[in-house]
Parts: C-alpha cells; sequence; structure tokens
C-alpha cells in the first residue's frame, strides 16, 4: 500500500480522489498549495498528485521547487488539472511531472495513471 499525498484546492476534487484510491492506498489530502513542500518532506510519501490550478502558489511552482530540492526530487508527481491541452501536457512533463491526467476523469483512470506512476 502505497503512501500518497493529493493536493487541490477543491474539495470535491480531494473527496472524489480519495474515494477512487483510498481502498488501495494511504491517502493524504491537504487543500490548497500552501507550504506543501514541507508537508511532502515531511510526510515522505510514494507519489504525490498535484492540481495546477490554485490561489496563490500554483502547481507547477509546487513540482519546481520540489524537483529542486534533494529530499523531494526523486518522489513521482502526477498532474492531475483541467487544463488539457497538449501544451499543456507537455508544459507539466517538462516541468519534472512523471505523470499527467487531464479532469473531468474516471476513477479508473486516475487507478491507472497512480498504478503506472508506482
Amino acid at each position: 500500500m502505497a503512501k500518497l499525498i493529493a493536493i487541490d484546492d477543491s474539495l470535491a476534487d480531494l473527496k472524489l480522489i480519495e474515494s477512487a484510491l483510498s481502498p488501495y492506498h494511504q491517502v493524504v489530502l491537504y487543500q490548497g498549495g500552501e507550504n506543501a513542500e514541507q508537508r511532502i518532506e515531511a510526510e515522505k510519501p510514494d507519489a504525490v498528485l498535484l492540481d495546477v490550478v490554485m490561489p496563490g502558489r500554483n502547481g507547477y511552482e509546487i513540482l519546481r521547487s520540489l524537483r529542486r530540492n534533494e529530499a523531494t526530487k526523486h518522489i513521482p508527481v502526477l498532474i492531475i488539472s483541467s487544463k488539457g491541452e497538449p501544451t499543456d501536457i507537455e508544459w507539466g512533463k517538462r516541468q519534472g511531472a512523471n505523470g499527467y491526467l487531464t479532469k473531468p476523469y474516471t476513477p479508473e483512470a486516475l487507478r491507472k495513471a497512480v498504478q503506472e506512476l508506482l
């Protein structure tokens, strides 16, 4: 059972992630990107599920920060975003994402993306 951290500003999206993945993994939810890097470093998850569009710092900024930190740079990150254009997906991968899932998605698609990540 892997430990996953999901970061999104939408409580509804977080609950969807939790319901789809909690039977298979330990899922820690954080609403918003505030102190995300410190939380991730402290929790030491097996993977991070990260929204892009959030108030304050966006997911790309958090991802770049994770990749610069020795303690977190090897943690796989799945971007989960409503930004689904090919250029958005390419940009996410250039920022260091290991996978990219566009909203809306099915629980099955989320489980498959997480399985591929791990």
